[in-house]
């Protein structure tokens, strides 16, 4: 199955942006598994043991693995320590993806990216009609993410690099 896919990189101040368009990548209906790179080269880690956990996952494994602009990417080999408010402890976050490219005008940039479901970004209604196990597991969920990417943030923030959230909206999916 094929789908439109357009991503889209850029700065918070949209100072610039480059589009690529991603059509002919597909998604599988597979949630989870390993990707098999066709440029192992690119890929800084161990390129045999490269896990899924989503078909948007997977997606953006190929586009990453596909682009010429890419020059070298990761997929959860980043460590970063965060203070999780709902266990009340530090743990480690480990993001989907660490990438490294060269912008049209000659640049290189460092992201680190997450790719997450749109409601789970946005979080879990203020004041729904029922207060649900599954509303309060929401609300959980994202004081959690909300925290992670803070530190993600942060983390890159003090390494010049870029943190981004990427949602199916954002891969048009």
């Amino acid at each position: 199955m094929k789908y439109h896919l357009i991503i889209m990189t850029g700065r918070l101040d949209n100072s610039f942006i480059n589009i690529y368009d991603l059509s002919y990548l597909s998604v599988s209906s597979t949630l989870k598994g390993k990707f098999r790179p066709r440029h192992p080269e690119k890929y800084k880690g161990d390129a045999g043991n490269i896990i899924y956990r989503s078909s948007w996952e997977k997606v953006f494994c190929e586009y990453c693995d596909r682009n010429e602009d890419i020059i070298c990417w990761q997929s959860e080999e980043k460590r970063i320590r965060y203070y999780d408010p709902v266990m009340k402890k530090t743990r480690t976050y480990y993001p989907d993806f660490y990438i490294k490219y060269k912008r049209r005008d000659g640049i290189i940039v460092e992201e680190i990216i997450e790719v997450k479901p749109n409601r789970q970004v946005i979080g879990p209604p203020q004041n729904p009609k029922r207060r649900s196990k599954a509303w309060i597991n929401e609300v959980y969920t994202y004081a959690t993410n909300k925290a992670k990417w803070k530190a993600a943030a942060e983390w890159c923030e003090d390494r010049g690099m870029n943190f981004r959230l990427i949602t199916e909206k954002d891969l048009k999916l």
